[in-house]
């Protein structure tokens, strides 16, 4: 049964989300009133940009993906082949074919360092973020739910988000962490292992559909007597309008369908080619499935995003490393780097380049800003199986959109890949770049609300500054 109401507070968003049949995800009432408030205020403070954050956990190595040392010493030169980019005098690994051939729309970081060499989830959850993931500070300020479609303005997929067969959500920190804000602005996590998305299908027979969801308008109804004349709600015919396209017009569950796609788009996302079952599994997480499911997934995770941010998601985190699939240590575990190059890096290349083709087709790519890295790199060294080892000096960091100026490398490393050899950007660099894409800083200033740590956030100095 829904309760609206306990005593005189208002329920939780999280509490909401999960009450019975009826819980849908894109029914938060605390954004509905106080995030759409905050939002409907002070608009001008954000730019309706998007951001994907798609973290390679485990690490990926700088050599082998966008920063090449063929010429390096053996024992630390690139172990895979390199190819030409269509930038002139820049190469990347060749498992990164298909990007080399888009390198004129992304901006690659050669001087980007997490200062971490441990198994986590930095530069998402760290001091540099409050201890809070990213998304969670982004709908701090805008609300927990898009104020007129009802999506979560902060989400995460994990590969169970597009395909029901593959193991659970497997990451090494948490990524719904939301530091001092409380668990009304955790990330909306899809998926059909989980909670929110079974609540998302209504168990009702047909005949009773109906009545039930007008029960609940009646409910709203009912809260509008008790909403303080502050403005937290501007009318109630606003949100009952919200609610019937909420719940009648299911615009949220559509966003995540991918079925109502276009086919032609899906195929060309499609990943699942590069998912070998049993080539990997003398190691642990071949036999866990893991490769195979990164492999299978990330296209489609990737679209799904794009879909979600057309539906009112400002951030987005695509945990696709599944605990480290990206560490390519050549051990009981992991892979060694050409294998793992191969299980690993061809999906993400050919998924991160269908994005690319898509956005710009579609005219988004300067609302929409994708961000992939990692928690750190590799070693220069490569140890004796043939794999690298964990380095917290230097990462590969890939930007695309948003307002982003293609075709560029920032930063150049060290002869031996090790270190930044110009000015290096840390963690914080990169939160300041995706806080100035999601909003207008001079604006956010204004904003009461905003706090002297959030401020912080933003005034770091950026990598970049979208245009």
């Amino acid at each position: 049964m829904l309760s609206i109401f306990d005593g005189n507070r208002p329920i939780s968003r999280r509490q909401l989300l999960t009450v019975g049949s009826l819980g849908m995800a894109g029914l938060s009432l605390p954004s509905l009133l106080a995030g759409s408030a905050e939002a409907g205020q002070s608009p001008r403070h954000i730019t309706g940009k998007s951001v994907i954050f798609l973290f390679q956990q485990g690490g990926p190595s700088q050599f082998e993906t966008f920063d090449p040392k063929p010429d390096a010493p053996s024992g630390v030169r690139t172990l895979t082949p390199v190819i030409r980019t269509k930038t002139p005098g820049v190469i990347f690994g060749d498992t990164m074919d298909r990007l080399a051939g888009l390198s004129d729309k992304f901006t690659v970081v050669r001087s980007f360092q997490t200062n971490n060499s441990g198994h986590n989830i930095q530069p998402i959850v760290s001091n540099a973020s409050l201890q809070a993931i990213i998304g969670v500070h982004y709908s701090r300020m805008v609300g927990a739910t898009h104020s007129t479609t009802g999506m979560p303005t902060n989400a995460i997929l994990h590969p169970s988000a597009v395909d029901p067969d593959v193991p659970g959500p497997s990451a090494r920190g948490d990524l719904k962490a939301t530091g001092k804000y409380g668990s009304g602005f955790a990330p909306f996590m899809p998926g059909s292992k989980g909670q929110l998305q079974q609540n998302m299908h209504l168990s009702l027979p047909k005949e009773r559909l109906f009545e039930d969801r007008r029960s609940l308008l009646a409910a709203l109804d009912r809260l509008n007597r008790q909403v303080d004349a502050s403005g937290g709600l501007q009318s109630m015919d606003e949100l009952q309008q919200q609610a019937y396209r909420l719940l009648l017009g299911g615009g949220v569950s559509e966003a995540m369908d991918l079925s109502k796609e276009d086919p032609k788009v899906v195929a060309r996302y499609d990943t699942s080619h590069f998912a070998r079952k049993g080539q990997w599994n003398d190691k642990s997480r071949g036999r866990s499935g893991y490769f195979t499911s990164q492999a299978q997934t990330i296209g489609k995770l990737l679209l799904l995003a794009r879909r979600m941010c057309e539906a009112g998601c400002g951030f987005i985190t695509i945990h696709a490393g599944y605990s480290g699939v990206w560490d390519m240590h050549a051990d009981g575990n992991n892979l060694n780097m050409v294998d793992g190059m191969n299980a690993v890096g061809r999906s993400y290349d050919h998924a991160v380049a269908a994005f690319i083709n898509d956005l710009e087709a579609r005219g988004l790519s300067d609302k929409i800003l994708l961000v992939t890295t990692g928690e750190m790199g590799r070693t220069p060294k490569v140890n004796k199986n043939g794999g690298r080892d964990h380095w917290s000096k230097l990462a590969p960091l890939l930007l695309y959109g948003g307002g982003i100026k293609g075709g560029r490398v920032i930063g150049r490393s060290t002869r031996n890949g090790g270190e930044p050899a110009t000015e290096n950007f840390g963690p914080e660099s990169l939160i300041s770049t995706i806080m100035h894409t999601l909003f207008d800083v001079g604006q956010l200033r204004l904003v009461q609300a905003v706090q002297p740590q959030l401020t912080k956030l933003v005034e770091q100095k950026p990598i970049v500054v979208p245009g």
